[in-house]
């Protein structure tokens, strides 16, 4: 009798290893897809630079910083339909956000790094602006 429970006892701490192995697996997984999906930046790393058209603090129960770079020349979306080339980014730091703010209008080059996912304590769009490369004024008419 005892080698009956026994090997039933054994069985069952199989299907257990087994479970549990499972879930160790699938938990890893799933942990790897949500760093490389939200925390890894992708390959676009890079600098924009255009006229600093606004820098907002945003957001319903995360504020976040966002902004939008008018960059030089046009591009369409639709065929035949003329449009500013925009590059809309959220901001990494408030020191970052308190520079731009005050400075609305200026041509910026602004250094960002571009994330699979949007996380909405880290901004409402997958461009991050980690950086300032550089800041000037601009007289009306002229081109940088």
């Amino acid at each position: 009798m005892e080698t009956a429970q026994t090997s039933g006892k054994s069985r069952f701490s199989g299907f257990k290893k087994i479970l549990l192995t499972f879930v160790i697996l699938l938990v890893l997984i799933l942990a790897g897809y949500v760093y490389w999906k939200f925390y890894y930046p992708l390959t676009s790393e890079g600098v924009k630079s255009g006229y600093l058209n606004f820098a907002v603090k945003k957001g319903q129960i995360f504020k976040t910083y966002e902004g939008k770079l008018i960059q030089e020349g046009i591009r369409s979306k639709t065929a035949g339909a003329i449009q500013s080339n925009e590059f809309e980014f959220s901001i990494k730091d408030k020191r970052i956000y308190d520079i731009l703010k005050l400075n609305s209008g200026k041509y910026f080059d602004l250094r960002y790094k571009e994330y699979n996912g949007v996380l909405p304590w880290r901004g409402n769009t997958v461009y991050i602006v980690d950086s300032i490369m550089g800041m000037r004024d601009v007289e009306r008419g002229s081109l940088p």
